[in-house]
């Protein structure tokens, strides 16, 4: 008997995605920026919480943690609770924030634009509601440079956003960022994942000048 759509969503793709996402490639992505995180936090699609237990809590002073999918809510709320570090879980959308401007010292999104129905909005509200000088910590994986790597990402599409929780292989990341009034300082390259799925784009953004 297949799997109804509501059951797959609801209880096994939390559960492929914490799996998929905590592998170790991308656990050391996540590595590589997330400690930078200082003050109050902000994290975009924090998903099952698997950035937790990287923030360097001597340093952040609060974490709010904002996802659609209240389905990833429960995983993220008991790695909250078995790390001691109190997060604030909100059931929203990216593209629009409930949060006044410049009200955040730090934005983290990992392996979260990939997924977002308009990158675009949800980078300049990032962009909005850091305060002068913050900083945007980012992991994505997105277009590859090389044009073989890239038509493969291009047809298979379609099929992996299906069944990856909308998950997109061809967004630019570098070009969003830009164009969201980023300046990004950032290093790019394949992880040790499937070639579709392994362009990785991580670094640090502030508000261009």
């Amino acid at each position: 008997m297949p799997l109804s759509p509501y059951w797959y969503d609801r209880y096994l793709l939390p559960r492929l995605l914490d799996c998929a996402c905590g592998l170790a490639p991308i656990a050391r992505q996540r590595r590589k920026v997330i400690p930078q995180a200082a003050g109050r936090v902000l994290e975009i699609g924090i998903g099952t919480g698997l950035n937790l237990t990287f923030y360097d809590r001597s340093k952040v002073e609060k974490v709010v943690g904002v996802d659609p999918a209240a389905e990833m809510h429960p995983l993220a709320r008991k790695r909250s609770q078995q790390l001691g570090l109190p997060v604030e879980l909100l059931q929203l959308s990216a593209e629009e924030l409930p949060a006044e401007s410049g009200s955040f010292d730090t934005v983290t999104c990992t392996y979260s634009l990939c997924s977002i129905t308009n990158p675009s909005k949800a980078l300049r509200e990032m962009r909005r509601v850091l305060k002068p000088g913050g900083k945007l910590l980012f992991a994505e994986h997105g277009l590859a440079p090389d044009e073989p790597v890239a038509r493969w990402q291009r047809r298979l599409e379609p099929y992996w956003s299906r069944i990856a929780g909308g998950c997109h292989l061809t967004r630019d990341i570098p070009r969003l960022l830009a164009e969201a009034g980023f300046s990004a300082n950032m290093e790019a390259g394949y992880v040790a994942w499937p070639k579709s799925l392994a362009y990785n784009f991580v670094g640090t953004a502030t508000a261009a000048t």
